[in-house]
């Protein structure tokens, strides 16, 4: 688990500084489409960070079952809201 919050870790400051870009573009009146490229990359790392976090999720339930049938059922719903979320 630690390897994985470091890779959701570096993720995420990768992302940052791709925020940090575009408000320098953004400052530096770059063109309309270069802005937009640069933020479609950017949902495009968040999507993949989230699918990396509801993954890691998903196998937890799966790998460590809840002892009561209703609660895993639960567990298992709440991970399938978090896909349908995303």
């Amino acid at each position: 688990m630690r390897s994985e919050r470091k890779d959701i870790i570096n993720r995420l400051k990768r992302t940052e500084g791709q925020i940090r870009g575009v408000q320098k573009m953004i400052e530096d009146e770059k063109s309309c489409f270069e802005i937009i490229t640069q933020l479609t990359a950017i949902r495009s790392s968040i999507n993949s960070t989230m699918g990396v976090i509801i993954g890691n999720r998903i196998t937890q339930v799966i790998e460590n079952p809840a002892d009561d049938p209703e609660l895993q059922e639960e567990r298992i719903n709440q991970a399938i809201n978090l896909i349908i979320k995303k």
